[in-house]
């Protein structure tokens, strides 16, 4: 029915892979932090948080989201998610393909079909001054670990909870941030997955989170996200907001000549 909770948005046990399909990773954790051991992220550097403010007052001048569409998030304009690197739980869509190849890993994340390809042949990274969205990936087996690193990020990558395009990044890195990952298969449906994030411009050591990936009830290939074909949202909010500011306008010049 028009204005119901069905009418503005789908459900997610019919179209995405939540709770009811996807396989949950059951553990007895809190928390995904195992260094530092407190499980809190170190403290941040002063170069971070002056960052962090330059990052806070180009929002403020930007204004609010719904002034511009370039003042959305990158996920909601559909260029990138931020799941990508690390894989981190997002709240619907959190699943992930990984395909080897001879000489190659690629990860492909169902949210936005974002992926990686990541050589194995022992190449070194690009240059220093060649920054990517996600990053340059390298990988190596260490037994049977898979240890990938990646290194030459941009500045504009998305991070979780940031509602601008200003200065996106993952929890507010910067663009030197390295990071380590290790996947382990421990069984026929566990892979145990490790992430390191060392950046010393932002934070005063490396630290460490786990996360346990559980293989999908479901098999098969995974579905298109036709973000950018279905993303009627960013036009009805601009629309709604304009719609908005003309009523209290019309509000205030009614007011005023009363």
């Amino acid at each position: 029915m028009p204005g119901t909770v069905a009418d503005v948005h789908y459900d997610l046990t019919q179209f995405g892979l939540d709770r009811s399909q996807n396989t949950l990773a059951r553990n007895l954790r809190t928390g995904l932090i195992v260094d530092s051991p407190d499980g809190r992220l170190p403290p941040v550097t002063a170069e971070g948080q002056k960052r962090a403010a330059e990052v806070a007052a180009a929002r403020k001048r930007m204004g609010e989201p719904t002034d511009a569409a370039q003042n959305m998030n990158l996920g909601d304009r559909c260029i990138m998610m931020a799941n990508t690197a690390p894989l981190l739980p997002m709240g619907y869509m959190s699943t992930y393909q990984i395909v080897q190849a001879p000489g190659y890993v690629m990860i492909l994340a169902e949210r936005m079909h974002d992926f990686r390809v990541i050589p194995l042949d022992g190449r070194p990274h690009l240059p220093s001054n060649v920054r990517q969205w996600k990053g340059d990936s390298r990988g190596r087996w260490e037994g049977n670990t898979l240890v990938v690193e990646t290194a030459n990020y941009n500045s504009k990558r998305p991070g979780v909870g940031d509602n601008s395009a200003a200065g996106l990044s993952f929890r507010g890195a910067s663009e030197d941030m390295r990071l380590t990952e290790w996947f382990t298969r421990v069984d026929a449906d566990t892979i145990h997955y490790r992430f390191t994030i060392d950046d010393p411009r932002t934070w005063t050591k490396p630290w460490t989170a786990e996360i346990p990936l559980a293989k999908d009830r479901i098999q098969g290939p995974l579905f298109e996200h036709a973000c950018h074909e279905g993303n009627y949202s960013i036009g009805n909010m601009l629309r709604g907001a304009r719609a908005t500011e003309k009523k209290a306008a019309e509000a205030a010049a009614k007011k005023s000549q009363n």
